[in-house]
């Protein structure tokens, strides 16, 4: 296993460049098996998410090939109807790959997704969707597999999701997408990652749209046959906000290539409140520190909201921003699991649960399932951070962890960041160009 040493205390500036959006292109691998045609795929984070579900299509029976971050892939026709459960423990979207199964096999058989553990994350409301649309499918403990049928194909039908859902919403579009009739999702996800597999579908030969009097309403008229299709990913919203935070957090000014506001403004608006500065100039964005921060308080939610994903980097932030400020999760209900170690470099971070109205409509995550953790911190600044040895636990904590390393005094070493390696591409040399003291090391292992 490899770890970071990192030696904080730099100011990070510089220009870098951010890759295609892995919640994009995890699902838009999932979308190219809806047809028997090549899918050409560009701007392809090389990440490890994005190789596992590519080995995942390559034993269901599809071709993929990769040049340098373009991906021509096809399934033309689907040899196993079966995930193996080594890699569907893996990552999440597994699951999704139902969609596509059903569509042409009518057959699916699915383990219980994986990836990282910041909540149970259910998908009821996925099954519920499907159960609607003529599949009958049922989970077998013995095996741990969804066992899925849809012996007379998949209809259409009107589906309201109890809570959003990013992940539901994109699979019950692809479903949808191939089925008879017409489909209507209400109180569907709005994410942009969604709209760009829409847009994916759409240039296949689907026929999508979202209302635009009512964006969380979507209607899917099935299409009988779906053709092959180009497709550039845009740039990941995730990276961007981890870089941005990295300015702040080392004082640094850091601009970054090919992006534009969009999807982001929530974070932006943010941004400026708590005293950081940026601007828009050559295609890009600059990040820059100014002068000293302000505590602001942040709830996340789901879209257009303040991401879920945003606020590991963004609690380093506030780390150094004069005051207390409260930071409330409301999508996933174990999201903090970064705090004991950035607690053990000099951090004041204090878990705590709010008290709040109705919890169990209030939280977009099933509420039972949260009961046992922390939903919010209240975390004090500015603080001197120091080295201290960190361990990672999944994607996010691990930016947070990285960026904690890189604004603190001292060498830090970071281990599991093979979590990392699920959602940043070369994480480590694109630090270093901003003038991070950074290395990746194999880490010794005892007999």
């Amino acid at each position: 296993m490899d770890k970071f040493i990192v030696k904080g205390g730099k100011k990070m500036r510089g220009t870098v460049n951010v890759f295609g959006s892995k919640n994009v292109a995890t699902k838009l691998l999932v979308a190219a098996c809806l047809t028997d045609e090549e899918i050409v795929i560009e701007n392809l984070p090389l990440i490890s998410d994005v190789l596992i579900m590519i080995e995942i299509v390559r034993h269901l029976g599809g071709e993929a090939k990769i040049i340098d971050h373009k991906l021509k892939i096809r399934m033309n026709k689907f040899l196993s109807e079966k995930i193996s459960l080594e890699k569907a423990a893996e990552i999440r979207p597994s699951f999704m790959f139902l969609a596509p199964l059903l569509a042409r096999k009518k057959v699916a058989i699915i383990p219980n997704p994986g990836g990282c553990r910041i909540g149970a994350r259910p998908i009821d409301r996925v099954i519920d969707g499907l159960k609607q649309m003529g599949v009958k499918i049922k989970y077998e403990s013995k095996d741990g597999y969804f066992h899925a049928l849809a012996p007379d194909g998949l209809k259409g039908t009107s589906y309201k999701f109890v809570k959003s859902t990013h992940t539901g919403t994109e699979t019950m579009i692809l479903a949808a997408t191939n089925a008879k009739g017409k489909t209507i999702l209400e109180n569907a996800g709005q994410e942009p990652e969604i709209d760009e597999l829409i847009a994916l579908l759409n240039r296949m030969g689907g026929k999508i749209k979202r209302d635009t009097q009512n964006p969380r309403r979507i209607e899917i008229d099935g299409v009988r046959k779906l053709h092959g299709a180009k497709f550039i990913i845009a740039p990941d919203r995730n990276e961007i906000v981890t870089f941005a935070c990295a300015a702040l957090a080392t004082r640094g000014d850091i601009f970054i290539e090919n992006i534009t506001k969009k999807g982001i403004e929530e974070f932006l608006e943010l941004f400026e409140k708590i005293g950081g500065h940026y601007e828009e100039k050559n295609k890009g964005i600059r990040f820059y520190y100014k002068g000293k921060l302000k505590a602001q308080d942040v709830t996340t939610g789901y879209y257009p909201g303040f991401m879920t994903d945003w606020q590991g980097p963004w609690s380093v932030v506030m780390l150094k921003s004069e005051g207390t400020s409260i930071l409330h999760e409301r999508v996933y209900e174990n999201r903090f699991t970064y705090v004991e170690d950035i607690n053990k470099m000099g951090a004041e971070i204090e878990l705590f649960n709010p008290q709040v109205k109705d919890p169990k409509k209030y939280y977009n995550f099933n509420y039972k399932d949260g009961k046992n953790f922390f939903h919010a911190a209240r975390i004090t600044g500015p603080k001197e951070l120091h080295n201290a040895i960190l361990n990672i636990y999944d994607l996010r904590a691990g930016a947070t962890l990285v960026l904690a390393a890189l604004a603190a005094q001292g060498e830090s070493v970071l281990l599991g960041i093979e979590h990392l390696d699920r959602g940043y591409e070369e994480f480590d040399k694109r630090l270093k160009k901003l003038g991070a003291n950074i290395k990746r090391v194999k880490e010794e292992i005892y007999e």
